[in-house]
């Protein structure tokens, strides 16, 4: 065995082990930000209720957990499989169905609060 080898076999080691990782952190950061999503479904019913008007928000923060739910899932089956090339797929589908809803939460959150100040 070569040096080379040694250096390209742990440098795969790390990699894989970053992967893991960040499966790992898109998991539970996903998960997180549905009981987020939930809560503040929860907040806004009531706000809603109370001014006796329908807000879009609610609905846009239901699709929005929507997609950290299958953010979560994915990395949860990434974490699972057993197929490394089936692990970076999922990873990648993950990280990017993850990286849109934290967008779309972004503009959920410009959304509700432009609605809620203009009535």
């Amino acid at each position: 065995m070569t040096p080379d080898t040694s250096e390209e076999e742990s440098a795969a080691a790390n990699r894989a082990r970053l992967d893991h990782d960040i499966c790992v952190h898109i998991f539970t950061a996903s998960a997180a930000m549905v009981g987020v999503c939930l809560t503040v479904i929860g907040i806004l019913r009531v706000v809603i209720s109370l001014r006796k008007e329908d807000l879009l928000g609610d609905d846009l923060l239901a699709f929005n957990s929507m997609l950290y739910l299958s953010s979560c899932l994915l990395s949860y089956w990434a974490l699972r499989t057993r197929s490394l090339r089936r692990n970076h797929r999922l990873e990648r589908m993950a990280d990017s169905i993850f990286l849109l809803a934290l967008v779309f939460t972004a503009i959920n959150a410009g959304f509700i609060t432009w609605a809620i100040s203009a009535s």
